[in-house]
């Protein structure tokens, strides 16, 4: 349904309770693509600058602006990378485990719900508004929309399920430990965790998959502190990250070193190989 047909929907709708929310909902939605339609002004402001040839002020008399304007929207909107993520709304997903004591409960590991955190400060700073959604043991569907899976291939089947669309890298286990594995190359990248002389730093994998017009968003550690790492290194190299592979589907691996659940330092180990 068209979102214009979603706005007279709303309003002819009889139930208050479900008008209000469905207009919240709806609210939600125009404000993520007014937002994206302001980062796709500033890039194709810029475009015509760089790639163009144009003045500001022949851009801005082109657009009907003004060149105060211009200079405005250069400055305030959206950067490019915020594409890294898709439009929004943007769902964060970690998995969750049953803990077997007097009773079954699920816990979310202490590294994946400060990974949930640190991905909702980078959304909120890109101003995708994101809401939370827990990966069961046995979930193996991506939840409409946007999204960020924050899953191994042995938490759940979307993690594995994920990790079998990329044609570049994948994670394998030989003898017990895990790896990133190169699958052209068959470069291989393990955590130092679990080398004979441990030291504290893990390996994760990350990719960004591009699929009926939305984006995905994989995020997998070989342990979970591995997760924690990746997030650590988008949040200082996004913008850069979105540079080199563009607007497309691409994996990369991230090395980061921790103290407890601490990241002290974290780089890119491979890539970004772009699909």
């Amino acid at each position: 349904m068209e979102q214009g047909d979603d706005f007279e929907s709303v309003r002819r709708d009889s139930d208050p309770i479900r008008r209000g929310q469905r207009a919240t909902s709806l609210l939600t939605l125009y404000q993520q693509r007014a937002t994206e339609l302001a980062r796709l002004r500033k890039a194709a402001i810029e475009e015509a600058h760089t790639e163009g040839g144009m003045s500001y002020t022949a851009i801005a008399e082109a657009l009907g602006l003004t060149k105060g304007r211009i200079t405005q929207i250069r400055s305030t909107a959206p950067g490019p990378e915020r594409a890294f993520f898709g439009v929004g709304p943007v769902a964060v997903g970690v998995p969750y485990r049953y803990q077997t004591t007097d009773r079954e409960r699920p816990l979310i590991a202490a590294e994946d719900a400060k990974t949930a955190d640190q991905l909702d400060e980078i959304l909120d700073g890109l101003s995708l508004t994101s809401a939370r959604y827990e990966i069961e043991p046995e979930r193996d569907e991506i939840p409409s929309g946007d999204v960020v899976v924050v899953c191994g291939p042995k938490s759940a089947p979307i993690g594995a399920n994920l990790l079998a669309a990329d044609p570049m890298l994948g994670m394998v286990e030989d003898a017990g430990r895990w790896w990133v594995e190169h699958e052209k190359t068959g470069e291989r990248y393990g955590s130092p965790s679990d080398d004979k002389a441990p030291t504290s730093a893990d390996v994760a994998y990350v990719a960004r998959h591009k699929r009926d017009g939305r984006v995905v968003v994989h995020i997998a550690g070989i342990h979970g502190i591995g997760s924690l790492g990746a997030v650590h290194y988008l949040t200082t190299n996004l913008a850069d990250t979105f540079h080199k592979a563009g607007d497309e589907s691409f994996s990369l691996v991230v090395r980061a070193s921790y103290d407890g659940l601490t990241i002290t330092g974290s780089e890119l180990a491979a890539g970004p190989y772009v699909w």
